[in-house]
């Protein structure tokens, strides 16, 4: 089979779809490893805060804050183990490429809510170090940060890294 050289997919590299799907699952594992072992922390911490003395000082408002940074914490934990169960349960069923991309979605999802996990804890964590007004502005600011980070600046380098047509 011959590839096409204005295939995108194809710039740079000889693979078939399914050397393609290898080398994107391997890539894929890699950078789970480092969201998940990050959110793993994350969420045992929010999981201990209850159990601590201060806990029970917190107002209503901060309880609920506590409430909705752990329920986005579960979800942000359940979102970037999903493609592993998305490997193991799909293996052999020959539908690596199609495993790879959903895996991919869900990892962008996971990081959407590990965007909004970050910014409900620091939340949280601000009101009680500083005044409310404040730390809705350090929270947006550091949102802001993220979003930078993790979307704009990838973004911003693929767009600018396309072969202009010629």
């Amino acid at each position: 089979m011959t590839q096409k050289a204005d295939d995108p997919q194809d710039w740079g590299r000889g693979e078939s779809p399914e050397q393609r799907a290898d080398r994107r699952w391997g890539d894929l594992l890699q950078e789970l490893r480092v969201a998940q072992t990050g959110v793993q922390i994350l969420f045992g911490f929010l999981l201990a805060v209850v159990f601590q003395p201060r806990f029970a000082g917190l107002s209503d408002t901060d309880r609920h804050i506590y409430l909705v940074t752990v329920l986005l914490g579960a979800a942000t934990t359940g979102a970037l183990i999903g493609p592993v169960s998305f490997h193991r349960l799909l293996t052999g069923q020959r539908l690596k490429p199609q495993t790879v991309d959903w895996a991919s979605r869900l990892t962008v999802v996971g990081l959407i809510l590990l965007l909004c996990t970050m910014a409900s804890a620091l939340l949280l964590i601000l009101r009680v170090v500083v005044a409310d007004s404040l730390a809705l502005w350090l929270v947006v600011g550091m949102v802001l940060w993220f979003i930078v980070c993790w979307f704009v600046l990838p973004f911003w380098a693929r767009a600018i890294s396309r072969p202009t047509d010629n």
